[in-house]
C-alpha cells in the first residue's frame, strides 16, 4: 500500500471513514481470504483495521522517523497479520494484528535509528524501546525517597528491571545518547577547521617503527649470511635445499644426489645448524658487548 503523494493527515482521515467490522463479518472475511484467497475480502479486512495501524504508528513518532514511513511499516505488519491469521483460534483479528504491526514498526525504527546496528536480540530490542521509560520511573521513585541514583547503580537497576545484562544497558545508553555524526565534519565553525577523522589514532605502523623494523631485518639478514659463510660447500647446499627453497627437498632425494645415506644427510644437516647457531650467538654477543 503505497503512501507516496498522500499526507499522513489525508490518509488518516480516509482510514477513519472505513467501516467497523463486527466479529461475525470479520470472521467471514478471514475465512474467505484463508480458504479462497479472496483479495476483496483481504482488502476489506485490512482497510477496516488501518486505523489501528495508524494509531500504533503515531506512538513511535518520538523516534524521529517520518510519519508516512511509520504508517507504511504499520500497514506491512497489518498485511502480514492478515496473511498468517487463523480464524479457527477464536481470537479477534485486531488482537492478533497488534503484535505484527508493532514488530514491523519496531524493526523499521531500529534499522533507521543509526548507521551502526543498534541491536538484534529480543532483549536488546526490549531495552531500546523501554530503557528511557524505566529509567525515568526509577529516578522518580528514588527522588520520592530522597535518594540520588549514581550512574552505575542506575544502570544496574535498569538491567535488573528489564532483565538484560548490564553490558547491554551500557551499550544502549551510548547508542541512545546522540545521533550519528560524520567523521568529515569539522571540529569548529571555521572554514579550515580540522575534521574529526584527523583526530583518530592511526593503527598502522609509524615511521619510527618502520625504520626500526627495516634496520632489524637488515641486521638479521647480514647475520644469517655470515653464519652461512661459516659452512663448507656441502653443508651450505644441504641447508639451502632443505630450508631456503619454496618446496624443501627430502633427505632421500639429497642422499641420492650426494651419494649418501638418508641418515648421513640428516647428521650433516644437524651439524650445519649447530655451526650456524654458534656463529649467530657469537655475533649477538658482540653486538650486546658493543652496546654495553
Amino acid at each position: 500500500m503505497a503512501l507516496d503523494g498522500f499526507s499522513d493527515l489525508t490518509f488518516s482521515r480516509t482510514a477513519m471513514k472505513a467501516e467497523l467490522l463486527d466479529a461475525e463479518t470479520e470472521l467471514r472475511l478471514a475465512y474467505a481470504w484463508r480458504d479462497k484467497r479472496d483479495e476483496k475480502a483481504l482488502h476489506r479486512l485490512i482497510t477496516a483495521y488501518m486505523r489501528l495501524a495508524i494509531s500504533m504508528a503515531g506512538k513511535f513518532r518520538r523516534y524521529g522517523a517520518p510519519m508516512n514511513d511509520l504508517i507504511q511499516e504499520a500497514s506491512l505488519g497489518l498485511m502480514k497479520a492478515a496473511d498468517k491469521f487463523d480464524p479457527d483460534r477464536g481470537v479477534r483479528f485486531s488482537t492478533y494484528a497488534v503484535w505484527w504491526i508493532k514488530a514491523s514498526i519496531q524493526d523499521y525504527v531500529m534499522r533507521n535509528w543509526s548507521m551502526v546496528r543498534t541491536g538484534s536480540t529480543s532483549s536488546q530490542k526490549s531495552l531500546f524501546f523501554n530503557m528511557r521509560r524505566v529509567q525515568a520511573r526509577l529516578e522518580r521513585e528514588a527522588a520520592a525517597e530522597g535518594i540520588t541514583l549514581e550512574g552505575h547503580e542506575l544502570r544496574r537497576m535498569i538491567a535488573t528491571e528489564v532483565g538484560v545484562p548490564l553490558s547491554d544497558v551500557e551499550m544502549m545508553e551510548g547508542r541512545l545518547s546522540g545521533s550519528d555524526f560524520s567523521l568529515n565534519a569539522t571540529q569548529s565553525s571555521e572554514d579550515e577547521g580540522r575534521e574529526w577523522i584527523e583526530a583518530l589514532e592511526d593503527d598502522g605502523m609509524q615511521a619510527a617503527e618502520r625504520v626500526e623494523n627495516s634496520h632489524d631485518t637488515d641486521t638479521l639478514r647480514q647475520w644469517l649470511l655470515t653464519a652461512l659463510s661459516s659452512l663448507n660447500d656441502r653443508e651450505r647446499f644441504i641447508v639451502r635445499e632443505r630450508k631456503l627453497r619454496e618446496e624443501p627437498r627430502t633427505l632421500e632425494s639429497l642422499g641420492e644426489e650426494l651419494g649418501l645415506s638418508k641418515e648421513r644427510v640428516r647428521q650433516l644437516e644437524a651439524a650445519a645448524f649447530g655451526k650456524m647457531r654458534r656463529n649467530l650467538e657469537s655475533q649477538s654477543r658482540e653486538v650486546v658487548n658493543f652496546l654495553i
